[in-house]
């Protein structure tokens, strides 16, 4: 995948017409982050399967700031819709039926959100959709649990920039979801100041983690299996396998172990963001909040007691492409929240 404005991420990977069988529906969505934005174009056949076409990924990181500001900034903005410019063309060589741009964590909790809004309608003529937390919880779930076909209960845990969505339920049951006040970027402006942080600095942040989790606490998660997706989960699991660059084939469904999360924990807290940026290509944008993404999964993993984790590249842009194709059949997910 390309990078643009300073941004880097990995190859693109497209698949062209004749490549898959043509049938049910085609759509685009763009997830708009705090640090990244992430293209799909997709078809949904007539059973829900996902056949990708194109994915994209792009770190402006929109949501620089927010956390303490509560607004976006106008570079910010201005290199988001820049990305968003780009894949224009893209999008509109594969002629999908929908497009759906989608705002979540740092676009929620920005005052002037609207102000972006505009400008990415300006700039591209689709509207921007802001998803709330429990959506953004909801969709991220039915993303994840699409590319793990033997999967029957599940707890899904994204770690974004600026938020944290745990999901519980089944195959076709959302039954828990909680989208929660902290992600890598906004743990990192908050608690991590110095390069490497400081033990007090690592302290203080592990209590603000902890804070949060007992919105969870009445949670199912016996019986399930923990699922992680977006760049924290991914990228650890390339530091994990040391690999010098992103693989997909290497990220789906690898299996994290506590113990393995809390290693790396160990040695990223140590270490300056250069030399994390040596560690692989995927650190290019990740490399300063890697380590609060890494402390937010293990005291989650370590909370509620899950000793492993196996890794999905998709996410709420996966679940978004399900809800379109559900709309135009007239269809309803069945969830719920606690």
């Amino acid at each position: 995948m390309g990078g643009a404005g300073g941004t880097e991420g990995e190859e693109v990977r497209e698949l062209e017409i004749g490549d898959f069988e043509i049938g049910g529906m085609r759509v685009a969505t763009v997830d708009i982050g705090t640090n990244t934005v992430l293209l799909l174009v997709a078809e949904v056949d007539s059973s829900g399967g996902i056949a990708t076409l194109a994915e994209e990924q792009h770190i402006p990181r929109l949501g620089k700031g927010v956390d303490a500001g509560r607004r976006l900034a106008a570079d910010a903005m201005a290199r988001a819709a820049a990305v968003l410019e780009e894949y224009l063309p893209l999008i509109e060589r594969h002629h999908p039926e929908s497009v759906v741009l989608a705002g979540t964590s740092a676009v929620r909790d920005a005052a002037n959100r609207e102000e972006f809004a505009e400008l990415v309608r300006r700039k591209t003529g689709h509207p921007l959709e802001i998803l709330s937390g429990a959506d953004e919880a909801v969709w991220t779930y039915r993303g994840a649990v699409s590319g793990i076909p033997l999967l029957t209960a599940a707890t899904v845990v994204d770690i974004g920039g600026g938020s944290t969505e745990i999901t519980v339920g089944t195959r076709g049951r959302i039954t828990h979801s909680v989208s929660l006040d902290v992600g890598s970027v906004r743990l990192t402006e908050r608690c991590l100041k110095h390069d490497p942080p400081t033990h007090p600095e690592l302290e203080a942040a592990i209590e603000v983690v902890e804070n949060t989790l007992p919105a969870a606490k009445d949670f199912p998660f016996a019986g399930t299996t923990l699922v992680g997706v977006a760049g924290t989960a991914t990228s650890l699991a390339i530091l994990d396998r040391q690999l010098p660059a992103f693989s997909l084939d290497a990220v789906r469904n690898h299996v994290l172990t506590l113990d393995n999360v809390h290693a790396l924990f160990r040695t990223l807290r140590e270490m300056p963001v250069a030399r994390i940026r040596t560690l692989s290509r995927v650190m290019e944008g990740r490399a300063d909040v890697i380590t609060a993404g890494a402390l937010i999964l293990r005291e989650i993993m370590a909370h509620f007691k899950f000793g492993e984790m196996t890794v999905s590249e998709r996410g709420v842009r996966y679940g978004l492409a399900l809800r379109e194709w559900e709309r135009r059949r007239g269809n309803s997910p069945t969830t719920s929240s606690g």
